[in-house]
């Protein structure tokens, strides 16, 4: 499965600018650089926590697929807030896959500055055993 073109496909990676840069079997490191459409207040002091959310969910979806080989939609995402990310700092996120099973999987995230500070951590449900997306849109091109 090729993450890296998959990453890049998606109109929604492109505009936040996410990039992959490291992939094993199951575990990813993707980095995204600041945006200042990513503050989360007009005074501009941090970054929005959906944004750190999205990452997250992005993170752990390609760790989990590292893992199967094929598409695994989120269930369910929690992420903790552990200390605000600061307007203007890059991110990291490293997702692991806890457990890839025949219907559910789990992936553990740490969203980081590029210096190792972590920012949140989260957890992500995700669901290994969805039907492919051809399936679902009625396309017959690559799910």
């Amino acid at each position: 499965m090729d993450l890296r073109g998959l990453m890049r496909a998606s109109p929604y990676h492109q505009w936040l600018g996410v990039e992959l840069v490291r992939e094993q079997a199951g575990e990813v490191e993707v980095y995204l650089p600041y945006r200042d459409e990513f503050a989360g207040s007009a005074d501009r002091t941090n970054i929005h926590g959906g944004i750190i959310s999205t990452l997250a969910d992005i993170a752990a979806c390609f760790a989990m697929m590292s893992s199967t080989g094929y598409d695994t939609p989120n269930l369910d995402l929690r992420v903790d807030y552990l200390r605000m990310a600061r307007a203007g700092t890059d991110l990291v996120a490293v997702a692991k896959t806890v457990k890839a099973g025949r219907t559910i999987g789990v992936a553990d995230v740490e969203i980081r500055t590029p210096e190792g500070r972590v920012i949140a951590v989260g957890r992500s449900t995700l669901v290994t055993s969805a039907l492919k997306r051809d399936t679902l849109t009625g396309n017959q091109g690559d799910s």
